[in-house]
């Protein structure tokens, strides 16, 4: 869970008679779901927490309490000697520590103190959680869908873990050592499945912003998108999901494949890679015992290409279909500039068109004032 946003901005004097003292105003910003809560508390409350998170956890808070009077020791336990009370100087500096004493719980890697049941009561959180319990899409965390423009952000990255995962699988397939496989493996394997939570994530925002979710009706639902772009973004996670799976089939071949070449190998082995002279043996075998057909030759030299050498016949398969997939969003995209290009030269042909007209108007107003300037100069000829 994300930690909580604390800060103590101000300090206030609510006393109007009697014994003045001050509160601080606390202001918690929640993640989920996105508010804000504002406390006041005294400094009398804070030491109260603080006996006892010491007395429950066993052990202090990671920052202290500023202490209870400027001059601090035993001189600040004197009545009415060292108090802060009427000097904003030192109040402004006991509210600092008082911010940093609850950031420093908040943010501490052990969460004894931020787990402890007075903490959360100093602090309201219970009422807070209660009501987020059915919140939509608290399930993913830090990927979950706020919005429609988060929703874009969210897939963004999701297509950046693809792209990361296709170049660990590039690597994993370049790779000579038994260690480097190993380590592109683990990599394209967590993209992978930081791929799939955000598929997820994007499928359960698409259904809350398409209105149709079960819970798209409370108070935390986000906007609403018309038919036509849920269509649109849903056909987005469907290529995406296809891709993923495409990508996760070829690591699975490759993992296959690496297991049953580790386990024909001998035990003094120190990589998953075939030697030079084991290369040549399987060229030269598969060359001579090969019939002269169309099938496709494991290991041929002639046919082999870096993408396809350590693959099988699934991943070369899963590959084609890759390729043929890129090759067809290539197809589109040609035709959108041919369709682009064709309305561009009809209108070309339009305006040419339109400007012979013109022109044809031109020259019959240019022959028109020509036969005119004709007549008047025989009529100047014979006033002459």
């Amino acid at each position: 869970m994300a930690p909580l946003r604390i800060t103590i901005p101000t300090a206030h004097d609510p006393s109007t008679s009697g014994k003045p003292y001050t509160t601080y105003e606390i202001r918690i910003a929640h993640p989920f779901p996105r508010g804000t809560t504002v406390l006041q508390k005294r400094y009398s409350d804070f030491c109260t927490l603080d006996s006892t998170l010491r007395s429950t956890v066993g052990t202090a808070p990671p920052t202290p309490l500023p202490p209870k009077s400027w001059l601090g020791g035993s001189l600040g336990g004197l009545i009415g000697l060292g108090s802060t009370s009427g000097s904003p100087e030192h109040i402004s500096k006991r509210r600092k520590g008082l911010e940093a004493y609850l950031q420093a719980i908040e943010t501490s890697e052990d969460g004894r103190w931020r787990l402890s049941p007075a903490y959360r009561s100093f602090l309201q959180l219970s009422d807070k959680e209660d009501k987020a319990k059915g919140f939509p899409g608290s399930q993913f965390g830090k990927d979950r869908v706020a919005d429609s423009s988060d929703w874009l952000d969210k897939f963004a990255l999701l297509k950046s873990q693809l792209q990361d995962s296709r170049l660990w699988l590039t690597r994993r397939e370049q790779a000579s050592l038994a260690t480097q496989q190993h380590e592109a493996s683990a990599n394209a394997k967590r993209n992978l499945l930081r791929a799939g939570a955000l598929i997820s994530a994007l499928e359960e925002g698409l259904e809350r912003f398409s209105g149709k979710a079960p819970g798209s009706g409370d108070e935390w639902s986000g906007e609403k998108l018309g038919d036509g772009e849920v269509r649109r973004r849903r056909d987005m996670i469907s290529s995406a999901r296809k891709e993923r799976d495409g990508l996760e089939s070829v690591l699975n071949t490759m993992a296959v494949k690496s297991a049953t070449t580790s386990g024909a190998s001998t035990p003094s082995t120190s990589s998953a890679a075939v030697t030079a002279e084991q290369k040549a043996g399987l060229f030269k075998g598969a060359a001579t015992a090969a019939p002269a057909s169309g099938r496709r030759v494991l290991g041929a030299p002639a046919k082999e290409t870096e993408r396809t050498r350590e693959l099988d016949n699934e991943g070369v398969l899963q590959l084609q279909k890759q390729i043929m997939a890129e090759q067809d969003e290539d197809l589109m995209d040609l035709t959108k500039v041919v369709r682009r290009m064709r309305e561009m030269g009809v209108q070309i042909n339009e305006e040419v068109v339109l400007q012979n007209q013109m022109l044809g108007l031109l020259e019959e107003d240019a022959g028109r004032v020509d036969g005119k300037m004709k007549i008047a100069n025989k009529r100047i000829g014979k006033i002459r």
